[in-house]
């Protein structure tokens, strides 16, 4: 099971949460004090006892989230509780419109649509940091001459699963070329303030290919060092953004740190898949970030050892998932009965160090070990 957590405190209010997946806000919220209602697309067995109350997102992975639905089932959720505020995950990225919507019935703690639209665009972040001379990889609408060396890429896309090199073949809706850079991924977390950006820490993260998905995104480290050039290098560029941008709250930027320097890939404008690598009881993010929205006092935690996270991935169809005595140090676990498809995820991995190295190493051997909890029940 997922390590306890303090219960909410009555005197505090709620909070709603509204992602494709909810679990790792909902957790943040429980650790701040909060009581999550949870709107997601999962209802994980640990969401479920994370969530005051929870409901099932309307949508699908496929086709996003219904923002024709989305209201009357964020307000039914709400019940007769005032939530302090809203808060939103993955997924919305597509329609930043959807954001708009939902500011107009809800107190929302996080960026606005023409925000997330000014950072997930990529036309629009392209030319952006060509102004502010930020190195960010060449965009391109139309097919490139030689797709050797070009990705195809979905716009508003999250998880990497949506990232594919570039055929020659005509694009699908919403994507887009972008030239491949070589180097280490790397994620930096940062909380942004009246046009400020205060960096928490950074994280490499790794791939976990599929034959369909070969960026898909397998997991993630916290850094215990970090050069402090670059860090002042990327420091400055997230100021710049974040002033040119209206940023607010918790967000992250991937980077490639290459043979060509370092590179801005993209902004993710909400929490995002970092969180719980850089979460601590003793210094809750989720009131950093509600801080940070209202224009607050922000501070950022020290870290003493270091976290890791994976995913695991169903590596082939599960008709029915069977019932798991989940081990210590997994999130996100899948509710015994779910029929599975190939490329599903089923939880999340945790696992701590004293170094990236050591927690990396830490988590990749939980992550092979866990599969025996379900492999022999496929088919």
């Amino acid at each position: 099971m997922h390590s306890p957590l303090p219960a909410a405190l009555p005197s505090k209010p709620a909070i709603l949460i509204a992602a494709i997946s909810g679990r790792a806000l909902a957790a943040a919220a429980r650790r701040a004090g909060y009581r999550p209602l949870v709107a997601d697309m999962f209802n994980d067995t640990d969401t479920l006892q994370l969530a005051e109350r929870s409901i099932v997102l309307p949508g699908s992975l496929k086709q996003g989230i219904d923002g024709d639905k989305l209201i009357d089932s964020l307000t039914a959720l709400t019940g007769n509780d005032q939530p302090l505020a809203l808060i939103y995950g993955s997924g919305f990225e597509r329609n930043p419109d959807v954001i708009d919507r939902l500011a107009q019935h809800f107190q929302l703690a996080g960026n606005s649509g023409s925000t997330v639209k000014a950072v997930k665009d990529p036309q629009n972040l392209a030319a952006l940091c060509r102004k502010l001379d930020i190195p960010h990889p060449e965009i391109r609408l139309g097919s490139p001459t030689e797709p050797n060396g070009w990705l195809a890429k979905l716009s508003g896309g999250a998880g990497g699963s949506h990232v594919r090199g570039a055929t020659g073949d005509a694009l699908q809706d919403d994507e887009y070329f972008q030239r491949f850079m070589p180097g280490k991924n790397l994620s930096v977390l940062f909380l942004a303030r009246a046009g400020q950006a205060r960096i928490v820490g950074f994280s490499r993260q790794w791939a976990a290919p599929a034959p369909d998905a070969p960026f898909r995104y397998g997991g993630a480290v916290r850094l215990t060092r970090f050069d402090a050039s670059k860090r002042h290098k990327i420091h400055g560029w997230l100021d710049r953004l974040t002033a040119a941008t209206g940023l607010l709250g918790l967000c992250s930027a991937d980077m490639i740190d290459g043979p060509e320097g370092l590179h801005l890939i993209e902004i993710n404008p909400r929490p995002g898949a970092t969180l719980d690598i850089f979460d601590c009881d003793a210094h809750p993010l989720l009131g950093q970030h509600l801080n940070a929205v209202q224009g607050a006092a922000i501070t950022s935690p020290a870290y003493y050892d270091t976290k890791a996270s994976a995913i695991a991935y169903a590596s082939q169809p599960i008709p029915r998932f069977p019932a798991v005595d989940w081990p210590a140090e997994t999130a996100d676990q899948q509710r015994p009965g779910t029929a599975l498809g190939t490329g599903d995820p089923i939880c999340t991995v945790l696992a701590r160090g004293k170094s990236a190295a050591a927690a990396e190493r830490a988590v990749r051997h939980r992550l092979r070990d866990l599969t025996a909890h379900w492999k022999e029940e496929s088919p």
